[in-house]
């Protein structure tokens, strides 16, 4: 390659280089919203830096491959992709382990009694007591909970159950049989649902959208999960 040629490459390639690096930093603000709004709906264990930095990282690769006459908007290109980047590092806690399967089925009972009664769930020194666990193993086991519900609803069927799911149901099958139980439930309930699952939104959010308390529908979810889960083994 002749000199003249080889520095209009250098030129062109640094130019093409600061236009991706230029796309990265215009969208990082979009970014951080995502990271710290998936962060609403984890436990404090979970670093939103680690999402932030993660978002970053995916977007800088997909910078590379963006081409503007395929896709017009690059965050339109990207924003899928960025949030599911950072659902795979929560994939990758590896959370919900064959022990905390069965400490948080345990759990989930007894805070479903505490709740009936009481009218809110119990702290996590009050169900240690009553499961004669220790509390770091009870903090650890709805930590999971919380990372597992932010996953797609057929992911978390496998997650609880481990692989006697996919012994029911082909994987491809599984979120249109789920979609199918869940049409059988009440008018609001398919509404949590759907706001939780489709819509992403907080339990803060849809107890002001429904006039609920948060306790009453992180209850309700948990009912409509459990009653997902045991239709599928029924099935």
């Amino acid at each position: 390659m002749n000199p003249y040629a080889k520095k209009q490459l250098n030129a062109y390639s640094q130019n093409a280089k600061k236009h991706q690096d230029d796309l990265v930093i215009q969208y990082m603000p979009a970014v951080r919203a995502m990271a710290y709004r998936l962060k609403e709906r984890l436990p404090a264990s979970v670093d939103v830096n680690d999402l932030i930095s993660i978002g970053v990282e995916e977007m800088i690769k997909l910078s590379r491959r963006y081409d503007e006459k395929q896709n017009d908007s690059f965050w339109g290109y990207g924003k899928k992709r960025v949030y599911g980047s950072m659902l795979d590092f929560l994939r990758s806690l590896d959370v919900l382990s064959r022990a905390n399967r069965k400490l948080l089925k345990q759990i989930e009972y007894e805070i479903d009694c505490y709740f009936n009664i009481h009218g809110e769930e119990p702290d996590d020194e009050y169900l240690a007591q009553k499961l004669e666990e220790d509390v770091e193993k009870i903090k650890e086991a709805r930590n999971a909970s919380m990372v597992a519900t932010t996953l797609p609803i057929n992911e978390q069927m496998t997650l609880y159950e481990g692989d006697e799911t996919d012994a029911i149901v082909e994987r491809d099958q599984l979120m249109e049989m789920i979609r199918g139980i869940i049409s059988t439930f009440k008018e609001r309930e398919q509404l949590i649902i759907q706001l939780y699952y489709f819509e992403e939104l907080n339990l803060k959010e849809i107890s002001s959208i429904l006039e609920i308390s948060e306790s009453r529908i992180s209850q309700i979810h948990k009912k409509l999960m459990q009653k997902i889960r045991e239709a599928l083994k029924d099935g």
